[in-house]
């Protein structure tokens, strides 16, 4: 289908970022008690925000997750963005001679998302920002922020293509009724992903941006 609309993700799809969150994330919760592997990471929390993140996280503690925790993970990822922080490979050679609308909906907050797309030298290029941090109460895998970049955007949410790289992301956008591609070119990509991808519901699965341009032309 030729869109009206692209939607991307920004973590994973954007960013090659998750393999970098998931890793600092992992590090935090066992310096307060919580054993946790990168692996454990990316398969509990990735795609998520962390006001959704956290009830889980207190699930698995028995109990309330210290007020650093945020804190920490946020500053760590920041100040090892500037060594470790790259695009996701392909992504600029996409965005070439592309006319079609595009934005960003993300769960991570908009000062996370800036700060990559200034290193990778997309500022505006991305279209606008939508967090699921600031713009909607219920985010991924509800399907309400990618509803709300839809109408923000003037587009029908049926013409609406989703570049999604978590099942959590990849539920959203089957609920909102917009054609979802799984992309599985990031760092983070382990054995079995595109499978839970498609588990999820992903109506196609790319494993590079070259395949995502042929699958929506």
């Amino acid at each position: 289908m030729k869109p009206d609309l692209i939607i991307f993700d920004y973590d994973g799809v954007v960013a090659d970022s998750e393999l970098l969150n998931n890793t600092v994330l992992a590090e935090v919760l066992t310096g307060i008690g919580l054993a946790t592997t990168t692996d454990d990471a990316i398969a509990t929390y990735m795609g998520k925000r962390w006001l959704d993140c956290r009830p889980l996280i207190e699930e698995r503690l028995g109990g309330a997750c210290p007020d650093h925790v945020h804190a920490d993970w946020t500053r760590l990822c920041h100040e090892r963005a500037g060594s470790g922080l790259t695009a996701v490979p392909g992504l600029a050679a996409f965005l070439e001679g592309r006319g079609e609308p595009r934005c960003i909906a993300s769960s991570s907050p908009p000062d996370w998302i800036e700060l990559g797309l200034a290193r990778f030298g997309l500022t505006g290029a991305m279209g606008p920002v939508f967090s699921a941090a600031v713009h909607v109460t219920r985010g991924k895998p509800h399907p309400d922020l990618f509803l709300h970049a839809a109408a923000e955007m003037k587009a029908d949410p049926a013409r609406t293509v989703v570049i999604e790289d978590s099942a959590t992301g990849v539920l959203a956008g089957v609920a909102a009724g917009m054609q979802v591609v799984g992309l599985c070119a990031g760092g983070h990509v382990r054995d079995g992903h595109a499978e839970r991808l498609t588990k999820a519901g992903a109506h196609d699965i790319a494993l590079s941006w070259d395949e995502v341009a042929r699958l929506i032309g």
